[in-house]
């Protein structure tokens, strides 16, 4: 196989962002990728799949054998991306077990070999929310509120403690999506108001509160730089990776309504109390669509996340190039087209009549 500039070890290679790096960094490096299960499509001829399980100790020691053994043990990265995540809540064993545990069995076994740059795939989601006009940064208060970023917390305080001499790259990544949506807030939120369902008119937190999202293109884009930059970076290096602009929850209403229907959509506050009770309510009705929302997420329905991402403008020298503001259109456009189609690349059940 031509290997071309060095080695490049991607975990989590069969999701949608360790799918899109692999594909851009097997343009210039020999990429060697694990997950549970195979890409979906072939790569390139840069690229070698490893079954790979983060959960065990035995297995990742032998992955780690076959990979020196084939490729040798020099990287000039791990981008490591695979994770635990669900939205249903609770499961903090399985957070434990491929999160936390998978981290530092992978980077126990990165410490027997000569990697020039270890990248963790964290998320905005570890800091408080802010008040309008505020913007977190790398320095903001960490209070993870749920099992996803509390075990991000848990990881990036392993990897401070336990990198060596391996350098570290965290990037706490916002939102992703893409042209055709392929983020699951983003789709179910259009889904609500494309079907007019009752939760497409109430919302049980400001308005005027959103959360910060990045473009997939954007976030590859920072991906590649930080390991092209790799030599210039400190032993341990943190940055926020999303847009500046926050787009709030109404803004976002407005616009897919606007969008879609060629009117202002009209959404109104509503109580916690009363939304986590239709919520709950619908959770035990025995026929029909199950809702997306579950009660533990209406007491986040207030948080409020701006980015401040000076710090990898400056070290980077990255700009995100794309806005969900200015991609909602294309979304829109696509699911217009073929609205079967787009439910079904966003995991959806197309039940509209």
């Amino acid at each position: 196989m031509a290997q071309k500039k060095g080695n490049i070890l991607i975990t989590g290679v069969s999701g949608r962002i360790g799918f899109k790096a692999a594909e851009m960094f097997s343009k210039r490096y020999h990429v060697v990728g694990l997950d549970i299960v195979p890409p979906r499509e072939k790569i390139s001829q840069n690229f070698t799949f490893i079954l790979a399980d983060l959960s065990s100790d035995e297995k990742m020691n032998q992955v780690f054998d076959r990979i020196k053994k084939d490729f040798g043990d020099h990287f000039v990265s791990i981008i490591h991306l695979a994770a635990y995540y669900n939205f249903e809540g609770g499961a903090w064993e399985k957070y434990v077990a491929i999160t936390i545990k998978g981290t530092e069995r992978l980077l126990k076994n990165a410490k027997k070999c000569k990697v020039e740059q270890f990248i963790f795939s964290s998320t905005m989601l570890i800091h408080a929310p802010c008040e309008i006009g505020e913007k977190i940064n790398e320095d903001s208060p960490i209070v993870p509120k749920w099992e996803y970023p509390r075990s991000k917390v848990e990881t990036e305080k392993l990897m401070h403690e336990e990198h060596g001499s391996i350098p570290i790259v965290i990037l706490r990544i916002a939102g992703v999506y893409d042209d055709e949506c392929h983020s699951i807030p983003i789709s179910q939120q259009i889904q609500r108001i494309y079907e007019n369902q009752l939760e497409s008119h109430v919302y049980p937190g400001n308005l005027d509160h959103g959360a910060a999202f990045i473009h997939m293109e954007d976030l590859l884009e920072s991906i590649l730089l930080t390991v092209e930059k790799r030599g210039e970076l400190p032993p341990e290096t943190t940055l926020i990776i999303g847009e500046p602009d926050t787009l709030s929850y109404g803004e976002m209403q407005k616009e897919i309504g606007r969008l879609i229907f060629h009117k202002d959509w009209k959404t109104f506050s509503v109580p916690k109390w009363f939304a986590k009770i239709g919520a709950w309510a619908q959770s035990l009705l025995p026929f029909g669509k199950k809702s997306f929302i579950k009660p533990w997420m209406i007491d986040l329905a207030d948080d409020h996340y701006s980015l401040d991402i000076s710090k990898a403008q400056n070290i980077l020298g990255w700009q995100p190039m794309h806005s969900v503001r200015t991609v909602l259109p294309k979304m829109i456009e696509e699911l217009k087209k073929d609205p079967k189609a787009w439910y079904a690349k966003n995991g959806l059940t197309y039940s509209r009549k």
